[in-house]
């Protein structure tokens, strides 16, 4: 399932890349798009290793800088950050809880603009910043920590539908006795 996972999270990263820049229905209701790519990050920081989450800081990012107005590659660094410190502390994170997740998904979108911000200021780049920047960064904060569970359910179905079902029965019965010896 390990080739067919990565698939899996590079597509639904593209897919949501691609939902951003063309569903504007978020954008004229709440005045702020939601980004998919920290939930998606946080998912994959604590259930893949450092090589997929490279991949998915660089083609996630490239995507995202590609369709925005962001100098390309501003989103990078900011997402790899968020995975490899999500990453490098996964063994005392609980995974499978819904307000855990929600923490470390509102956390990374909160991380992630502010980030990126920082990058674009330091490469020259003027980004229009007022009182709305704050009402936007919170949108995206909040909406980043609703969807981390759903990315989670999202996965786990995925999971379901395309990987072999455990196997319930082993060969050896526990109530098998095992005569060793001549007889």
């Amino acid at each position: 399932m390990n080739r067919l996972h990565s698939i899996l999270i590079l597509a639904v990263a593209f897919l949501a890349v691609f939902l951003e820049s063309t569903w504007n229905l978020p954008r004229r209701m709440l005045g702020a798009q939601i980004d998919l790519l920290p939930s998606l990050m946080v998912y994959t920081a604590l259930t893949n290793g450092i090589g997929m989450i490279a991949l998915l800081a660089a083609c996630g990012g490239l995507w995202l800088d590609s369709l925005s107005l962001n100098a390309l590659g501003a989103s990078v660094l900011p997402l790899l950050s968020i995975g490899l410190a999500i990453h490098s502390s996964r063994e005392l994170l609980m995974r499978d809880h819904k307000f855990a997740q929600m923490i470390l998904g509102f956390s990374a979108a909160a991380f992630q603009p502010l980030g990126t911000l920082f990058i674009l200021l330091n490469v020259g780049a003027a980004p229009s910043l007022g009182w709305v920047s704050l009402w936007q960064w919170l949108v995206m904060a909040v909406g980043g920590g609703v969807l981390t569970p759903v990315c989670f359910a999202l996965f786990d179905r995925l999971h379901h539908a395309f990987d072999y079902p455990e196997a319930s029965q082993v060969s050896f019965r526990p109530d098998r006795e095992i005569k060793r010896g001549r007889r």
